[in-house]
């Protein structure tokens, strides 16, 4: 499998049957010329994870890739895209990408504040390969997570939140994203390498540059 994180929390799955796209938001980059995409997933309506326009566009260029969205999700997306091109999952539901198998897992947005509205989340697990994209959220995963994309800031989460969860899931290996609104992600990335569990091999993907697992 390879893996190319685009920024943020936007990553370019390619399994060797499916190339997927995950969470292109108005933060990352490099996604808008790519081609032979199977599949966009998107776990949730906020702007860095799901840009409209730019979503448009790449399905545009892309005619036979479905896009995955939770029910809020749906309801932002442009009336530009052919409604039969969208997919509508909950958590629990399981879906195929050309062979590829997915399970929607979470359900709920990280807590931000009393006063903010927690609004749906959803993550995707990769059966096959054992890789999870959680989103915004920190709940304890149901599967057995061999590879996990690590939000490691956002106005919902500290560093601690971080460290407690790569604890609680212990996948064999991590690397992080969700990066965009640290001046100094290095900073994240060194404590987490510091602390990070001692079966679990903690790497920094070089952004745009593809990663063999």
């Amino acid at each position: 499998m390879r893996i190319t994180h685009l920024g943020h929390a936007c990553l370019l799955v390619d399994t060797g049957d499916a190339r997927i796209l995950i969470d292109p938001g108005v933060f990352s980059a490099g996604f808008s010329g790519l081609a032979d995409i199977d599949a966009v997933l998107i776990t949730h309506q906020a702007a860095d994870h799901f840009d409209p326009g730019a979503v448009a566009t790449l399905l545009q260029a892309n005619p036979s890739a479905p896009l995955v969205v939770e029910r809020a999700t749906a309801r932002r997306v442009p009336g530009t895209i052919d409604p039969g091109r969208v997919r509508v999952v909950a958590p629990g539901d399981e879906f195929d990408i050309n062979g590829v198998d997915v399970l929607t897992v979470g359900g709920t947005h990280a807590r931000i504040h009393a006063d903010i509205e927690c609004i749906p989340n959803v993550g995707f697990y990769f059966g096959g390969t054992g890789l999870l994209h959680p989103g915004d959220e920190f709940s304890t995963p149901v599967v057995d997570v061999e590879l996990l994309a690590l939000p490691v800031a956002g106005p919902w989460q500290s560093l601690a939140d971080a460290v407690d969860y790569l604890r609680t899931v212990n996948p064999a290996r991590a690397f992080p994203v969700h990066e965009a609104t640290l001046a100094e992600p290095g900073i994240y990335y060194d404590y987490l390498t510091r602390l990070t569990p001692s079966g679990t091999a903690f790497r920094v993907l070089p952004q745009g540059t593809p990663a063999e697992f």
